[in-house]
Formats: structure tokens, C-alpha cells, sequence
């Protein structure tokens, strides 16, 4: 998920022609709360991520369970901060690979967008549905994929990976790599067994 409601996307749809916008749920199994039966709690829970009706939908959707979502943020915001170890770039290229991993729609949505912010290329996303054996990557690009792929299917880094990813990362950064894919995992669960919709103007992962 980014930092805010995106406006409608046009350029993904123009970038990545394929996209899909059928959700795996249909409907909201959850209901959003709306900003005007928030209590102070909830506000309190969202902190920053509390833009009144502009909140997204993912963050709205957690307050069905408000002590649930207080503990979440501090993670999430965790994550998402330049207080992680890894790289902005080094970090949407894990979560996007898991979200598509995932067959998250809102995940690939929120991350397709801000991926294009900070640098990723369209063909760059592209690629990242491919995995990490698509002729372009980096070597380095190529071993991170291959680390979100491992523990997506084995929840394991096997130990040929591990060791192409200490030639270049340190224990801090291996374990935010290891968590970075276990937050965005347990994220998609969320998404697509709750059901949150596509923010307006968006669409989901290639298919």
C-alpha cells in the first residue's frame, strides 16, 4: 500500500496494457468505516494515515478491529519508513513480487504506482510478474526476487540464495528483507480475504 489515495491511474493503464481489475472478492466482506463514525481511537490508531474520507480503504478496513490496527501501523510504518535498512527500491521490488505472488489486486495497485515514483521503469514492472528469471535483471535485482520467490513458496532462503544475498547485504538488512515479504504476505491475506476494493481509478495485477 502507498502513502496516499492515488488519483485515477492513467498511466499504468497506458504502461502495463494487460492489467487486470477483476478482484479475486467481488464485493467488500468487510466494510471500510467511514470517517465519520470514527472515534478517537481509531483516529489514534491511523496517526498520520488518517486523512478523513481520503484514508485508504486498507487502513479504514483495519479499524474493524482497532487494536488490532494500532499494533499493525507500528509496523507497517516501520516497513514503509527510511528506518528499515533496505533500499526504497531494494523494498518495492519485494513487496511487488509478493503482492503479485499473492494474486493481491489492491497490493500490485498501491506498489505499481509508487514503484513508478521512485524509479522503477514500466518494463521494470513488467518483469517483476515474471520473476526473477526474466531476461534483464541485474544479478543483484535477479537474487532479491529470487528471495521473495523462496519464501513465498517455502517460506525458506535457500542457502544458495542466502549467500548471494550477504555478499551484498548485512544481518540488518536480511532480516528486513525475511519481513518485509512476511508484512506484505500477511497484507495480501488480509486484502483478499476481507475483500478491499480498488481504490477508485485503479487496476489490478497483470493477468
Amino acid at each position: 500500500m502507498s502513502l496516499s489515495k492515488p488519483v485515477a491511474s492513467i498511466a499504468l493503464l497506458l504502461l502495463l496494457p494487460s492489467l487486470g481489475v477483476a478482484q479475486r472478492v467481488p464485493d467488500a466482506r468487510l466494510k471500510p468505516v467511514p470517517a465519520a463514525e470514527w472515534t478517537d481511537a481509531h483516529r489514534e490508531a491511523l496517526g498520520a494515515r488518517a486523512r478523513g474520507d481520503d484514508t485508504l480503504d486498507v487502513f479504514q478496513t483495519c479499524l474493524r478491529n482497532v487494536e488490532l490496527c494500532r499494533n499493525w501501523m507500528t509496523f507497517t510504518n516501520y516497513i514503509l519508513s527510511d528506518r528499515s535498512s533496505i533500499t526504497t527500491r531494494d523494498r518495492e521490488l519485494l513487496i511487488l513480487r509478493t503482492g503479485y505472488l499473492c494474486r493481491s489486486d489492491y497490493e500490485w495497485a498501491q506498489h505499481a504506482a509508487l514503484g513508478l515514483k521512485i524509479g522503477l521503469t514500466s518494463d521494470e514492472l513488467t518483469r517483476i510478474t515474471r520473476g526473477p528469471d526474466a531476461a534483464g535483471w541485474s544479478a543483484n535485482d535477479a537474487t532479491l526476487l529470487r528471495a521473495a520467490d523462496e519464501l513465498h513458496r517455502d517460506q525458506h532462503i535457500s542457502d544458495t540464495t542466502w549467500q548471494r544475498l550477504r555478499q551484498r547485504f548485512d544481518e540488518r538488512q536480511m532480516m528486513d528483507i525475511i519481513f518485509t515479504v512476511g508484512q506484505y504476505t500477511i497484507v495480501s491475506m488480509y486484502l483478499n480475504s476481507a475483500g478491499v476494493q480498488l481504490e477508485k481509478g485503479q487496476t489490478g495485477i497483470p493477468r
